[in-house]
């Protein structure tokens, strides 16, 4: 019997916060890299500063993690969850270490945390 696989770990947006620098209190980067998998127009109407855009579609066509990414924890993030669950098992599958938002954009704008649209200025969740 093989063992069941489990898929990567699920984390909640205040714990995201606090692994990649954002946490509410200006904590010290947590080594995280907080990785935004929405498509474009999401990206540019609004996302955590600092975040690194690699849209789950050029994901999944096989495109390789960032270079400022590689070597270090990945918490996953899109609008809702769904999208950064399938990005998150993309790259563990890979073999980077991933984790995923739980309730993703929405929830983090929920807690609080930072939002920035593509000139820097206060953003929007689309």
């Amino acid at each position: 019997m093989s063992p069941v696989r489990r898929g990567p770990a699920r984390i909640t947006a205040p714990e995201a916060a606090a692994r990649t620098g954002h946490a509410p209190a200006g904590g010290a980067p947590g080594g995280a890299v907080l990785v935004d998998v929405r498509e474009a127009r999401e990206w540019c109407a609004g996302h955590a500063p600092g975040a690194l855009h690699l849209p789950l579609s050029v994901l999944a066509a096989d495109a390789d993690v960032l270079p400022e990414a590689r070597g270090r924890l990945l918490v996953v993030v899109c609008r809702s969850g769904n999208r950064s669950r399938q990005a998150a098992e993309l790259l563990t599958a890979r073999g980077a270490d991933a984790v995923d938002v739980i309730g993703g954009m929405r929830d983090w704008v929920r807690a609080g945390l930072p939002v920035v649209d593509q000139r820097g200025e206060e953003g929007t969740i689309a």
